[in-house]
């Protein structure tokens, strides 16, 4: 909707010193600050998603996919091999 993103990227400045201000005094706010999160993820094209995808690898070889390699190739690190071999899935 036109409106609400025209209202939300001309609050955001305020919502960020809001926060920082909150944080700077201790005061929490979870709600507030999850949800600029949220809204810093849905307005950027490039996330740091390599953490989330190097944690689910570990824990569970769900394999992930790399940036400089083409859409749909999947890679898995060997993680208990000391040398952490990468394997194409």
């Amino acid at each position: 909707d036109p409106y609400f993103k025209k209202t939300v990227k001309k609050a955001q400045k305020n919502w960020r010193k809001v926060i920082a201000l909150a944080v700077k005094h201790g005061i929490p706010v979870p709600t507030l600050g999850s949800a600029l999160s949220y809204f810093d993820s849905y307005r950027t094209e490039n996330l740091p998603q390599n953490l989330l995808q190097g944690q689910r690898d570990y824990f569970g070889a769900h394999t992930y996919e790399r940036k400089d390699k083409p859409r749909g190739e999947f890679f898995h690190i060997d993680w208990p091999d000391p040398k952490r071999p990468q394997i194409k899935a």
